[in-house]
């Protein structure tokens, strides 16, 4: 197992509720690893936690051998973390263009820019002068994504990019992670759709109630295992 990204013992409040137990995980570079679990399981917390939304102990999460779990989300960014938010939160008086470009105000350099951007999603170059926020649902997925991307980020995570979209749209955006994570690029997928989870992932973790209740394979886990981590039964 490499030092390329750990959490380990991870704990998480919101005042005095207690949002994840303890967690381990792990990713290896270029990995794509999967969360899947029920809503209030933990998932968005994880990906707050990592992305100094939520800030921990500086020893519960490890990039590259550095602990930066008390980092704030500006110092994470600058990492090579990328989030994709729950919700997208978009900046709604800025045009579509306008929000990708605020995505490389990093300046960290990688192979992402605008033009390769619009050739992954093709209608944001149609509709790059519109707000981001007058866009369909799907179409902000792209721009949010795209932002994380403009960050030319090491590991980028996405957090729920399927909830509440048409079946078209959602097989759009999968069908473009080949593309995203081609090159070497670690991703954090947090999904509802076991399936889709599974399809793009080489590992899973299940979220039970703040804890690990399963970690596996992706392709040998059974659907029996991940029903019984992601019900508790």
């Amino acid at each position: 197992m490499s030092d390329f990204f750990r959490i380990t013992a991870l704990d998480a409040h919101y005042g005095d509720f207690q949002a994840l137990y303890g967690l381990n995980l792990h990713l290896e570079p270029g990995e794509v690893v999967a969360i899947i679990g029920a809503n209030g399981a933990g998932k968005t917390t994880l990906m707050r936690s990592v992305s100094g939304l939520l800030r921990n102990r500086a020893e519960a999460v490890r990039w590259k051998g550095r602990e930066i779990g008390a980092l704030r989300a500006d110092q994470v960014a600058a990492l090579g973390i990328a989030l994709v938010p729950e919700g997208r939160q978009l900046f709604p008086s800025l045009s579509v263009e306008e929000n990708l470009l605020i995505g490389g105000q990093l300046g960290r350099k990688g192979p992402w820019n605008l033009r390769r951007l619009y050739d992954l999603f093709p209608i944001l170059e149609e509709r790059r002068a519109v707000p981001a926020t007058a866009l369909s649902g799907g179409q902000q997925q792209m721009v949010a994504i795209g932002r994380a991307l403009m960050s030319n980020p090491e590991l980028i995570m996405m957090d729920e990019i399927s909830l509440g979209l048409a079946p078209v749209i959602i097989r759009q955006i999968y069908e473009a992670l080949p593309g995203i994570v081609g090159e070497g690029m670690a991703a954090i997928i947090v999904e509802q759709d076991i399936s889709k989870a599974l399809s793009v992932s080489r590992r899973l973790y299940c979220l039970q109630e703040g804890r690990v209740s399963l970690e596996g394979a992706s392709e040998t886990v059974s659907r029996d295992e991940i029903a019984r981590a992601y019900f508790g039964v």
